[in-house]
C-alpha cells in the first residue's frame, strides 16, 4: 500500500506541476495579447476549465509513460527526453479538445508553445533539484560552509581511468557519504580528456604522463596516499613495473574496483568496496570477455561439486559457482586445514547459500561414491591434484595415485550419483610429458576420455591450461617470499618460459569451457585448451617482480640461475604432435586427438598395483608405456626424457 500512494504522489506531483506550468504560461500570453474588443455570445472555456483540461491530459501521459516507476534521486537523461514527449502529447492533444469544445477562443495562442516548455523545465527540475540533494551536489556551494569545512581532511585519492567510470564512481560515492578518501584529481587514458573536469575533479594527466601529474600534486601539496584503478589494470596501456614500485615504496596504496564475479557478493552495497591490488594482477595480461549469460545458466540453481576445493583453482571455482548462485554447493578436499578455510570463506561470504563440506580422499574409491551418492551433483568439477612437479618427480606412486586413479574414482561416482557433467582439470604439462606429473595429468586426460558413453550419461569433458598467476604451484608466491627476505630470486634457467594467467581468468575460462561442453551433442568426451597468449621468461617476471616491490634487479635484489631440475623443460606447448586445435568458443579451443588407446579398467590396473606396493620403477616404467600408446608411439617404448638435471 506504501508503494502504491508514493507512486501516486508522483503522478499527482507531475499533475500539480502541469497545471502551475500551464497557468503561468496561459498569464504570460494573456499580458502580451492585445485586448480584443469582440463580443460575442458563443460560451468558452475559462482558466480554470483550461487549466484541469491540461492537468488531467499530463497526468495520463504520466501514467501511461508509468513516470512513478523513475525515482526521482536517479533522473537522467532518458528521463528528460520522456518528459519531454509527455509535454508535447499533452499540448497536442490538449489542442485537439480545445478545438472541439469552443474552437479554442479564450485560449491566446502563445500559450501551447509555452505551456509544454514551462511544464518540461518545472517536471525535469524538480527533479534535478532531488538528484542533487540526494547525491548531495549542492554542499559545496553552501555559502554557511566555513573555509576549515572546504579544507579535505581525509587522504587524498587519486584516479586512473576514463572519465565516464570516474563520473559513475564519484556518483556512487556521493550517494553513499562516503568520506574514506578524498579525489583529488583524475589520470585518463586519452590526451584529449585533459583538463576537463567530472562532477568537480579535474582530469589533470594523460596515463603515459603519470610521473608529470603525480609531481604537481606533490607541489599543491596534494599527493595521493592511495591510487584507485577504475579498470582492470591489464587494460591501462603505459604502466611499467618500475612506475608502479616507485609509488608502493612512496607508501601510495594501489587499489581498484571488485570485478563482475566480485560484485556479485556485494548485491547490497551502494558504493563499490574498494580493495589492494594482488601483485599477481599487475602481472597479468589484458583480461578478457566472457558470456555470463551460457556460465549463468550453465550454473544458476543446479548442485554443484568440487574436488580439490581448497586448492587455488578449486577455491576460486568455488567463490564464482556461489557467485553464479548455485543451488547447492559440496566442498570437497582431503586437506583439513584448506577444507576449514574456504568452508568458512563460504559461509561467511554467502551465508545463505546451501553447502556441504566433506572431507575425502579421491583415491578411497568407496568413501568418494558414498560422498557423491549423498550429494547427488549435477556437474563435478575435479580440481585435486598433486601438481608440483618437483615433488610427484620424487614421489611417483603418490601422483598416479592421486591424479589417475583419484581421476578414475570420481568419474565412476560421476556416474553412478547420474552427474549431468564431469570436468577434469588439466594442464599444459600433459603435452609431450617429460615428468611424472604431467605424465599423470595425460593418463588423467585419457581416463576422462574413455568414460564417455555415446549418446547417454553423464558428459565428461577436460581443460587444459598453463601455469596460474599466485597459485600454489606458481612461481609468483616464491619470488614474493624471496624479495620479502631481501633476495636472492632463484631461477632455474635464463631461457625458461611458461604460459601464465591469473586465478580467476582461468576459473572462468574453465565454466566458459564447461557450458560449451553442455551445449554440445554428447557423443564423446571433449578436450578443450584455454588460449593463454604469449609465454612469458621467467627471467622477465622475476625483473618484474622486483621492480614492483620497488627494488633495483641485479642491485638491491640480486637473480641467481639454479640450474633445470630433474622433469622440467625449458618451454611448454600447449598441443602435442599427435593433436589440433579447433576453436569452439572466445578464448576456448577444442582440442582433437585421435589415439588409438582406449583407457580402461584392466590398463590401470597393473600401474594401481604398482603404486600400491610403492614399485617407483615399475610405477614410471608402467606410466610412461601407457603414455606413448596413447601418444600413438610405439607400444611399449621406452620413453626419452628431456630431464636436465643440476649440475
Amino acid at each position: 500500500m506504501e508503494r502504491v500512494a508514493f507512486r501516486a504522489q508522483t503522478i499527482v506531483a507531475d499533475v500539480i506541476l502541469a497545471a502551475i506550468a500551464f497557468v503561468l504560461a496561459y498569464s504570460v500570453a494573456s499580458s502580451a495579447m492585445p485586448t480584443l474588443d469582440v463580443v460575442t455570445s458563443l460560451p468558452s472555456l475559462n482558466l480554470v476549465q483550461l487549466t484541469v483540461l491540461y492537468a488531467v491530459l499530463a497526468g495520463g501521459f504520466s501514467m501511461l509513460f508509468r513516470r512513478e516507476l523513475s525515482p526521482w534521486r536517479y533522473a537522467s537523461i532518458p528521463d528528460a527526453l520522456v518528459l519531454a514527449r509527455i509535454a508535447v502529447l499533452t499540448v497536442g492533444v490538449f489542442l485537439i479538445w480545445v478545438f472541439i469544445i469552443d474552437r479554442g477562443r479564450g485560449l491566446p495562442r502563445s500559450t501551447l508553445l509555452l505551456a509544454p516548455m514551462f511544464q518540461m523545465v518545472s517536471s525535469m527540475g524538480v527533479r534535478i533539484l532531488r538528484r542533487a540533494l540526494h547525491e548531495h551536489a549542492l554542499d559545496s556551494f553552501s555559502p554557511l560552509k566555513t573555509v576549515a569545512d572546504r579544507i579535505t581532511q581525509s587522504p587524498s585519492l587519486l584516479l586512473i581511468g576514463p572519465p565516464s567510470l570516474a563520473d559513475s564512481y564519484l556518483r556512487d560515492m556521493a550517494r553513499s557519504h562516503d568520506r574514506t578518501y578524498t579525489p583529488v584529481g583524475i589520470v585518463g587514458p586519452d590526451p584529449r580528456d585533459v583538463g576537463q573536469q567530472v562532477r568537480g575533479v579535474c582530469v589533470i594527466e594523460s596515463l603515459e604522463n603519470l610521473d608529470e601529474a603525480l609531481a604537481d600534486l606533490r607541489r599543491w601539496n596534494r599527493y595521493p596516499r592511495a591510487i584507485l584503478f577504475l579498470e582492470e589494470p591489464g587494460r591501462l596501456k603505459g604502466l611499467t613495473a618500475d612506475q608502479l614500485g616507485r609509488l608502493k615504496t612512496d607508501g601510495i596504496r594501489l587499489l581498484r574496483l571488485p570485478s563482475i564475479v566480485e560484485l556479485a557478493q556485494h548485491d547490497g552495497v551502494t558504493l563499490l568496496p574498494m580493495r589492494d591490488i594482488n601483485i599477481e594482477e599487475l602481472l597479468a595480461r589484458e583480461p578478457i570477455e566472457l558470456d555470463r549469460d551460457a556460465i549463468g545458466a550453465l550454473i544458476r540453481g543446479r548442485r554443484i561439486l568440487v574436488t580439490g576445493a581448497g586448492g587455488s583453482i578449486g577455491a576460486e571455482l568455488c567463490r564464482q559457482v556461489a557467485a553464479f548462485h548455485c543451488g547447492h554447493l559440496t566442498l570437497l578436499d582431503f586437506s583439513e586445514t584448506s577444507l576449514f578455510e574456504i568452508d568458512r570463506e563460504m559461509a561467511e561470504t554467502f551465508p545463505h547459500m546451501s553447502r556441504q563440506a566433506v572431507l575425502c580422499d579421491v583415491r578411497n574409491a568407496a568413501r568418494i561414491n558414498q560422498a557423491f551418492l549423498s550429494e547427488k551433483p549435477d556437474l563435478v568439477f575435479h580440481a585435486a591434484a598433486l601438481k608440483h612437479v618437483s615433488m610427484v618427480e620424487q614421489h611417483p606412486c603418490e601422483g598416479v595415485l592421486t591424479n589417475v586413479i583419484g581421476t578414475w574414482n570420481v568419474a565412476e561416482a560421476s556416474k553412478a550419483s547420474g552427474a549431468g557433467q564431469m570436468v577434469l582439470i588439466s594442464t599444459d604439462k600433459a603435452v609431450d610429458p617429460t615428468n611424472v606429473m604431467g605424465a599423470t595429468k595425460r593418463l588423467a586426460e585419457s581416463v576422462i576420455q574413455a568414460q564417455q558413453t555415446a549418446g547417454q550419461g553423464a558428459r565428461f569433458s577436460a581443460v587444459r591450461f598453463g601455469n596460474v598467476l599466485g597459485s600454489g604451484g606458481s612461481v609468483v608466491p616464491i619470488f614474493k617470499s624471496q624479495i620479502e627476505r631481501g633476495g636472492p630470486v632463484t631461477v632455474t634457467h635464463p631461457d625458461m618460459e611458461r604460459f601464465f594467467m591469473t586465478i580467476p581468468e582461468a576459473s572462468q575460462l574453465v565454466l566458459h569451457a564447461t557450458a560449451t561442453c553442455a551445449e554440445g551433442e554428447g557423443r564423446e568426451a571433449r578436450l578443450f585448451l584455454l588460449e593463454m597468449g604469449e609465454p612469458v621468461r621467467i627471467m622477465d617476471l622475476a625483473r618484474q617482480m622486483i621492480a614492483l616491490s620497488g627494488r633495483t634487479p641485479g642491485k638491491e635484489i640480486e637473480i641467481e640461475i639454479t640450474g633445470l631440475r630433474p622433469g622440467e623443460k625449458l618451454t611448454e606447448a600447449l598441443l602435442d604432435e599427435t593433436e589440433r586445435s579447433l576453436p569452439c568458443a572466445h578464448k576456448v579451443l577444442e582440442v582433437v586427438s585421435n589415439s588409438p588407446l582406449r583407457i580402461s579398467p584392466a590398463n590401470l590396473e597393473e600401474i594401481e598395483i604398482l603404486a600400491d606396493r610403492g614399485d617407483v620403477d615399475g610405477v614410471r616404467r608402467a606410466l610412461f608405456e601407457l603414455v606413448a600408446q596413447i601418444r600413438g608411439e610405439r607400444p611399449g617404448a621406452v620413453p626419452t626424457l628431456r630431464v636436465v638435471a643440476n649440475g
